[in-house]
């Protein structure tokens, strides 16, 4: 048994506390200052400097000294140059009891004459070296070779663990920036995006998503997707979702989805897999709202359509015109022969000039409506009697249908409106309830104030009815649904149209006794 002296005992103690000491340490900074402590403290050396390899492996950086020059510390070593470079590239000590006979010696302190270099080695791998020197010869002996190898071989495991700590600290800031920068553009985009797992439990749901759904993601996460949404099932989502589950594959699909509110609205979904090594551990889903896009779209071909209006009113505005004039010239001749007539022919006379004027009027506004022009004059007017004119107009055509009327109105204020308007819409109406009708129909009328904010002109008939999904079609322009080819889809949307230019409203719903009732409602002050 080899027997060490107490002095050898103390020093080996101090070495076990000091690896103690050194592995609690990872600022590398606050390390390598300490392990220079210890060196003065345990060994009671003069000088010491930690030179550590560098990146590429060629060469040795001074980390750590003390009792050099700055030009000494700055100097860069190669690897095997010198006495240092040489512990280095082959990790063994290096004791030079007279340096001025080492051919290879690298000035370091002054007037040095013994130099002890022994390499740092963390899990067998050279990291650079520690190395004193002395002004005396033989200054260093064996022991002290043995003994500051096994400082060395703690001190390298100490700055190698420093490292791997300051690495593993860089990365984890980096993954916090980087997981941070994930959060910024998740939650900053407009695309909703939540991931589920493959028992469909929701994983992570971004704030555009809480936008859409009215649900915020605390309340989202950890929660079962059909649980939370169960049209998802019958929208034939959740099929597409296990789908991209099992299979792997991407999916996409455009549908009307109704959210929690009770709201529908149009979106697209991607279905993708999300995978960890190759296996498929959940989907990711991108839910973009298109609803509003799809509305401007349908707005910019409503708006071609009205320019094409325009563009076929006008020329049809102009072919009119050419017969209206002879008309017009053919009824003044004959009303200036007016002794010839009884007293019912004057009256059809007298109706063809004022229709024809009226033809004339609508013709002109066509016309005026085609060029851009400004919303046509407006005059206080009585609507109950401007039904009553039409009324007269279109009892030729409910008689010769064999179609009944009731009217029955209220009085009605005054409305500042077109008359030629309304009575277009009016007789607009009728014939649509008259063609829907056939022989033999019921045509009910009636008029009212409501609230004494708004008046109402109703017109309802016992014909087949409109199907729910069409009543909002059937205002569209170009849409009819005769199957003769006789009607050309403008009649309703152009009613509707005028009725809104009075800030009202035309309607239709189901009649109280089948059919269906068309309700004109505008404010009474206008």
């Amino acid at each position: 048994m080899i027997q060490m002296s107490t002095h050898d005992q103390k020093l080996f103690r101090a070495l076990l506390d000091v690896g103690k000491e050194l592995a609690a340490i990872t600022d590398r900074d606050r390390l390598l200052s300490r392990i220079l402590e210890i060196s003065r403290e345990v060994f009671r050396f003069d000088n010491a400097i930690i030179r550590l390899i560098t990146a590429d492996g060629g060469s040795l950086e001074t980390a750590a000294s003390y009792g050099y020059s700055r030009e000494a510390a700055d100097k860069l070593i190669l690897l095997g140059q010198g006495i240092m470079g040489k512990a280095a590239r082959n990790g063994r000590p290096y004791l030079i009891n007279n340096v001025r006979q080492a051919g290879d010696y690298i000035p370091g302190i002054e007037a040095a004459n013994s130099e002890l270099a022994v390499p740092l080695v963390a899990r067998d791998r050279v990291i650079g070296v520690f190395n004193v020197e002395s002004q005396q010869p033989d200054a260093f002996s064996a022991h002290d070779s043995d003994f500051l190898s096994i400082l060395a071989g703690q001190a390298a495991i100490a700055i190698d663990n420093a490292r791997l700590y300051a690495d593993k600290r860089r990365l984890s800031r980096e993954n916090d920036s980087l997981d941070q920068l994930n959060q910024q553009i998740l939650h900053g985009i407009n695309l909703g995006l939540y991931t589920v797992d493959c028992d469909m439990t929701i994983t992570s749901w971004n704030a555009a998503m809480a936008r859409m759904s009215h649900l915020a993601a605390e309340n989202a996460v950890g929660r079962h997707l059909l649980e939370l949404f169960p049209t998802l099932e019958q929208e034939g989502i959740a099929e597409r979702l296990r789908r991209v589950v099992s299979t792997g594959q991407a999916e996409h699909l455009r549908l009307l989805h109704r959210g929690n509110a009770g709201e529908n609205r149009l979106q697209k979904r991607r279905l993708t897999p999300l995978k960890d090594n190759g296996q498929t551990v959940g989907a990711l889903v991108i839910v973009e709202d298109i609803t509003e896009f799809e509305q401007l779209l349908a707005q910019m071909i409503q708006s071609e359509k009205l320019a094409e209006i325009g563009r076929m009113s006008a020329g049809v505005a102009h072919e009119i015109n050419n017969p209206l004039a002879v008309i017009s010239f053919a009824s003044q001749m004959l009303l200036a022969d007016g002794d010839q007539f009884n007293t019912d022919q004057l009256e059809m006379l007298q109706r063809i000039d004022s229709e024809v004027e009226r033809l004339k009027g609508l013709t002109t506004e066509l016309l005026s409506y085609s060029a851009g022009a400004a919303a046509q004059s407006r005059r206080p007017t009585d609507l109950n009697r401007t039904l009553d004119e039409v009324m007269m107009l279109m009892r030729y055509e409910l008689e010769k249908k064999r179609i009944a009327s009731d009217i029955v109105t209220e009085p009605l204020p005054l409305v500042s409106v077109s008359k030629n308007h309304f009575k277009q819409v009016f007789i607009n109406l009728i014939l649509n309830s008259v063609q829907a009708m056939g022989a033999g129909g019921m045509l009910r009328i009636s008029t009212g104030v409501l609230d004494r904010q708004r008046l109402f002109i109703r017109f309802c008939d016992n014909g087949p009815g409109i199907a729910d999904t069409m009543k909002e079609r059937i205002f569209e322009p170009f849409f009819t649904s005769r199957k003769d080819g006789s009607g050309t889809g403008l009649g309703l949307y152009l009613c509707r149209k005028i009725v809104a230019d009075y800030q009202g409203q035309l309607t239709v719903s189901d009649g109280d006794s089948g059919g269906c009732c068309f309700e004109i409602n505008i404010p009474c002050d206008r």
